[in-house]
């Protein structure tokens, strides 16, 4: 909920403005329009060799359980920097050439989930200051009881599928209202 104007200060009202239909916070002092947008959670699939990069998340939400580098995308920079940068700032891992696989809507939480596949350059890799361990998982070992969220399981999943066929695809969803998203 947006109490002020981000313009002049003075409190704003809820209401559907002339010409749109959707209520959205208004300044009846000077008629700024304040519009709230879904944000954009961008990450990736770190791959070594088969093995897939997880981090253990040091942060809430879903503080302690596994995920993939994500985080959200900040203004300047493209999906595919979002990706890189997310990958090694949680991670410590850099990625050879990006490619887009999954695109997950969430509009319960006004979010969506974007996430890249690609090889790291190195198996070099670190906890950055989110993440509490950061590990290379195989395929069988991946602590699926532990993911942090839906959008997470859900790009495995159809990652390992993908992987086990030979081919990869990009994927839209979107997910049901649950617990963690």
């Amino acid at each position: 909920m947006i109490r002020f104007c981000n313009q002049c200060g003075a409190p704003t009202q809820y209401a559907i403005p002339a010409g749109d239909n959707r209520p959205r916070h208004i300044c009846p002092a000077c008629g700024h329009i304040q519009y709230e947008n879904p944000r954009m959670v961008v990450g990736c699939i770190a791959t070594w060799h088969e093995r897939i990069l997880l981090c253990k998340r040091a942060i809430e939400p879903r503080h302690g359980f596994w995920t993939l580098p994500a985080g959200f995308m900040e203004n300047g920079e493209s999906t595919a920097q979002a990706a890189l940068r997310e990958t090694e700032e949680e991670a410590g891992a850099h990625i050879l050439s990006p490619i887009p696989f999954l695109m997950v809507n969430l509009p319960h939480i006004d979010q969506i989930h974007l996430f890249y596949r690609g090889e790291m350059a190195s198996n070099t890799y670190a906890a950055g200051e989110e993440s509490l361990d950061v590990q290379l998982f195989d395929a069988q070992d991946i602590p699926w009881n532990d993911l942090a969220f839906g959008s997470v399981r859900l790009c495995l999943t159809l990652y390992l599928q993908e992987r086990q066929q030979g081919t990869f695809g990009f994927h839209e969803h979107q997910l049901p209202v649950t617990p963690h998203y």
